[in-house]
C-alpha cells in the first residue's frame, strides 16, 4: 500500500476559522490526539505571530511524541533583505521544531502587486530562506500559495517558484489552492502537466470556497501527491480548509492507501467530536463519515430495506470510523422504523401495536411535535403498548399558578394530583417558575416510591414557536434533555399552551427516566 503522509493544519490555519479558538493548553491536547491518532505531521501554529503559538512551542520542544513530526509554519525573508536576519525566519528557528514549513508567492498578481517586487527578487527570496532552514538543520517544507491560480496565469513562472524551492532543498513541495476556485479536472490536468518538469515529492493544500477541497484533494492524491494538508472537520479562513476527516477515510477505505497506523481509521469518530469539544463549538452532526447524521434513517422505505440488508443504503460499516447507525423516527416512518426503535430500547411489541404507535406518531407531528430529537418520547409511546406495561404514575389533574407579590416579585406555584400504584397522591410545591414549580411537585409526589427520580436533572430546555403568523395562540413546541449520572434522553410536548407542551415532555421524561433506571 502506498503511504500518503497527513499533515495537520488544525492549530494554525483551522483557527483561522470564525468563531474556531485555542488557547495554547486547548494546542497541547489536540496535538497530543492528533499524535496517538497517528498524523504523521502537526503544524502547531506560527511562531513569529501571537504569544499562544510561541507558548506552544515551548512547550512542545520538551514533549515526546510517538507518531508525528512538529511543523512551525511562516514565510520567506522581506524582499530587499536575506533570510539571515529576517525576524520572521529567526522565530521558526527559535521554535526548535524538527520541521519548518514556509510559503512564498506564486501568483505574479501578488508578486507584483502584493509584494511590489520582480519575480527574479521572489525566486531570490524563496530560495535563499529554504537554503538557510536548511543549512540549520531543519527539514523544509515549501508551500506554492496560490499555485492554481499562479499556474493559470503563468504556468513557466508557477513551475519556477517551486524549482527554486528545490533548489534550496526542500523536501517536499506543496500546491496550495489558497482561494479555494480551482475545479476537480483543473487540478488533473495541471498535475499532469507538473509530473513532467517537477521529479521532487509533492503535496497539495486546498481550501473549500468552491466546495471542492475534498475531490481536490483526492484528486491530486491519484495524480501522484504524497502528502495532504488540511484540518479536522474542515475548520478554516473563510469556507474552510479540507476535512481532513474525509480525505483520511476516503484515502484508507475506498482508495487503497495507508495514512494511519493499522487501526486507527476507527477512532475517526473519537478524533471529530474532540476536536470540537475542545474548541467549545457544536459538533456538525451532517459531517460525512462522523455525524451522528451520517448514518441516521428516516424514511420508512429507507428502514425497511436496511432491515434487511445493511448495506442497502449505507455506503461503509458506520463502525470502520467508530460511528453508528442509527433509526429516526418522524412522520416519513413506517413500521420498520419503530419496530427498529422498539427492539433497540428491549421493548418487546407486536406490529399491530407498532401500526397504532405510528399513526400516533403522524398524528402528533401534524400538530406540532417532532420525534426525531426526542426519541425518549417515542420509546416511552412503544412501551406503554407492551403487554402487561404499567405505568409508574398516572397524572390526574395539574394546576400552576403564576403571581407578582410585593417585595417578592414573580412567583410560581404548582400542584399535582397523581396515582401511583394505586394511591393518589396530591402535592404542592413552588419553583423559580411554571415548569421549575411543575417538575418540584411531580418529584414531590413520586419521590417516596421512586427515589431514583432525586438524581434526574433537567440539563436543557428548549422552545420554539411553530406558527409565528399566529401571534399568542402559536403552537409551542417543547424540548426537554434529562440526565443522570449514566444517562442523558430527550422529549417532547406540543400545544398553543405552553405549560400543557412543557408538561408533556417533562412527565415522558420522569416516566422514560424510570424506566431505564431499573
Amino acid at each position: 500500500m502506498t503511504k500518503i503522509q497527513i499533515y495537520d493544519t488544525t492549530l494554525r490555519d483551522g483557527t483561522q476559522s470564525e468563531g474556531f479558538t485555542l488557547s495554547a493548553n486547548d494546542k497541547v491536547r489536540v496535538a497530543q490526539h492528533l499524535d496517538d491518532f497517528g498524523v504523521a505531521f502537526i503544524e502547531g501554529g506560527w511562531p513569529g505571530s501571537n504569544p499562544k503559538d510561541v507558548e506552544f512551542f515551548e512547550r512542545a520542544r520538551d514533549m515526546q511524541w510517538k507518531n508525528a513530526l512538529i511543523a512551525a509554519f511562516g514565510s520567506t525573508c522581506r524582499v530587499k533583505g536575506g533570510p539571515e536576519g529576517d525576524a520572521n525566519i529567526k522565530a521558526l528557528l527559535d521554535s526548535n521544531t524538527p520541521v519548518c514549513t514556509i510559503f512564498g508567492k506564486t501568483w505574479t498578481l501578488h508578486v507584483k502587486e502584493v509584494l511590489q517586487t520582480t519575480p527574479e527578487d521572489n525566486l531570490r527570496i524563496i530560495e535563499q530562506s529554504v537554503a538557510y532552514l536548511k543549512s540549520n538543520n531543519k527539514r523544509v517544507i515549501y508551500d506554492a500559495e496560490h499555485f492554481f491560480d499562479g499556474y493559470k496565469a503563468d504556468s513557466s513562472y508557477a513551475l519556477e517558484t517551486l524549482q527554486a524551492a528545490i533548489r534550496g532543498g526542500a523536501e517536499t513541495v506543496i500546491l496550495c489552492d489558497t482561494n479555494g476556485g480551482t475545479l476537480p479536472w483543473e487540478v488533473e490536468r495541471i498535475l499532469r502537466e507538473l509530473k513532467l518538469v517537477i521529479k521532487t515529492p509533492f503535496g497539495i493544500h486546498t481550501h473549500n470556497d468552491g466546495e471542492c477541497a475534498v475531490v481536490n484533494s483526492l484528486t491530486a492524491v491519484r495524480e501522484g501527491a504524497m502528502q495532504v494538508q488540511g484540518t479536522i472537520n474542515g475548520v478554516g479562513e473563510r469556507c474552510g480548509n479540507a476535512n481532513l476527516i474525509s480525505i483520511m477515510a476516503d484515502l484508507e477505505l475506498k482508495m487503497g492507501y495507508e495514512c494511519l497506523p493499522k487501526g486507527n481509521i476507527r477512532k475517526l469518530y473519537d478524533l471529530s467530536h474532540f476536536v470540537a469539544e475542545v474548541a467549545n463549538i457544536t459538533p456538525d452532526e451532517h459531517l460525512p463519515f462522523v455525524g451522528k447524521s451520517a448514518f441516521a434513517h428516516k424514511g420508512g422505505v429507507h428502514v425497511a430495506a436496511m432491515r434487511r440488508s445493511a448495506q442497502s443504503y449505507q455506503h461503509i460499516e458506520p463502525e470502520l470510523v467508530g460511528n453508528k447507525m442509527r433509526v429516526v423516527v418522524s412522520d416519513l416512518s413506517g413500521r420498520g422504523n419503530l419496530l427498529s426503535k422498539a427492539e433497540e430500547h428491549g421493548v418487546e411489541v407486536e406490529g399491530e401495536e407498532v401500526v397504532g404507535v405510528l399513526n400516533e406518531v403522524k398524528e402528533l407531528e401534524a400538530r406540532g411535535f417532532s420525534f426525531e430529537a426526542a426519541e425518549a418520547s417515542v420509546t416511552i409511546m412503544l412501551k406503554r403498548q407492551e403487554y402487561g406495561y404499567k405505568p409508574p404514575f398516572e397524572l390526574i389533574d395539574f394546576f400552576v399558578n403564576v403571581e407578582h407579590r410585593d417585595k417578592r416579585g414573580i412567583f410560581a406555584e404548582a400542584m399535582v394530583k397523581v396515582r401511583v400504584q394505586g394511591e393518589v397522591l396530591h402535592t404542592a410545591a413552588e419553583g423559580n417558575g411554571p415548569v421549575n414549580a411543575m417538575d418540584n411537585a411531580l418529584r414531590k409526589a413520586l419521590i417516596g416510591y421512586y427515589p431514583q427520580v432525586a438524581k434526574f436533572h433537567l440539563s436543557d430546555y428548549k422552545v420554539r414557536i411553530l406558527d409565528s403568523d399566529h401571534g399568542t395562540e402559536a403552537i409551542t413546541r417543547v424540548l426537554i434533555d434529562t440526565r443522570n449520572s449514566t444517562s442523558r434522553w430527550s422529549t417532547v410536548g406540543a400545544s398553543t399552551n405552553i405549560i400543557e407542551a412543557s408538561w408533556r415532555a417533562l412527565a415522558d421524561s420522569v416516566e422514560y427516566g424510570l424506566m431505564v433506571a431499573h
